[in-house]
């Protein structure tokens, strides 16, 4: 067996792990059942997880359920008590410490005022001064892409499968660029039924095939919002961008699909310090 074919058979076994993680996350999530998913020992399995995820599964875990929980409370009215639970905490004082040490804010005073909060005030008060937002001209771009349905605080699921196959491929560039491609308006329909694109611009000698979708992103005009923070409060930034920045713009929106470029890691970075660009593609003025 080559070294390439022993590095995919460890990417698909962590790769299955990760289906499991993401199915089962309000779920009990025993380690010895991830160690045989994996079809690795117990004694190592989790240290070769490490190694080769940048974080342990433990974070990895952690993190996937507050960001989950970050969503509900951001996007929901749903009561903190039942937050913590589905996020797998015994007593709401155990959620909030967990839940303060990622987002620097109790998940009372993050409902009550994280960066969603910020972004709903400036819509009500037909405000927006100090959002930072540009109009700029892209180039077309070639990318790899894995599909994924359902949440879009989850198109870190399709990420981190995009980001597999292609180091199978030996095709990730020196400097990755993660991108992310909505299709649906969260606000209407099933969130099971949202389709979105995790996409990576890729050399043209690099052929696309299974499970990889080759990807054109349109070239051409985009309003770019600068955003920092939790990706859980995108949505109220989102109102904002097209239903207030939009209409004063003196610009239409063109018949293509917004996406995110993600310009740093959820796995090292703090969540009130996660930086995303936000590309409304728009049409050129007559």
């Amino acid at each position: 067996m080559t070294k390439n074919q022993t590095q995919a058979r460890y990417i698909d076994r962590l790769n299955r792990v990760d289906d499991y993680v993401f199915a089962n996350l309000e779920a009990e999530i025993s380690f010895d059942r991830l160690a045989e998913i994996a079809c690795l020992s117990p004694y190592h399995w989790s240290r070769i997880y490490s190694a080769m995820r940048g974080e342990t599964i433990v974070a990895t875990v952690r993190r996937l359920r507050l960001q989950r929980a970050a969503d509900r409370l951001a996007n929901s009215d749903a009561d903190i008590t039942e937050i913590a639970t589905r996020a797998g905490y015994g007593s709401t004082e155990t959620f909030g410490r967990a839940f303060k040490d990622a987002f620097e804010k109790s998940p009372a005073a993050y409902r009550e005022a994280g960066s969603h909060a910020k972004f709903s005030r400036a819509k009500a008060a037909d405000a927006g001064a100090g959002f930072s937002i540009e109009i700029v001209t892209l180039a077309e771009r070639r990318c790899a892409g894995i599909d994924h349905r359902g949440s879009y605080m989850e198109i870190d699921h399709a990420m981190g499968r995009l980001f597999s196959e292609l180091v199978v491929r030996q095709a990730v560039p020196e400097v990755p660029e993660m991108i992310g491609l909505f299709f649906d308006d969260p606000d209407l329909g099933p969130e099971t039924e949202l389709r979105a694109r995790a996409c990576l611009p890729i050399a043209q000698t690099v052929t696309v095939d299974a499970p990889l979708v080759e990807t054109h992103l349109r070239g051409g005009l985009y309003a770019r919002l600068n955003y920092t923070g939790p990706y859980a409060d995108m949505r109220s930034a989102y109102r904002w961008l097209l239903g207030t920045w939009l209409p004063r713009s003196g610009y239409e929106p063109d018949d293509a699909p917004i996406f995110e470029a993600y310009l740093n890691d959820p796995r090292v970075v703090p969540q009130n310090q996660l930086r995303t660009d936000i590309h409304l593609p728009l049409r050129d003025r007559p």
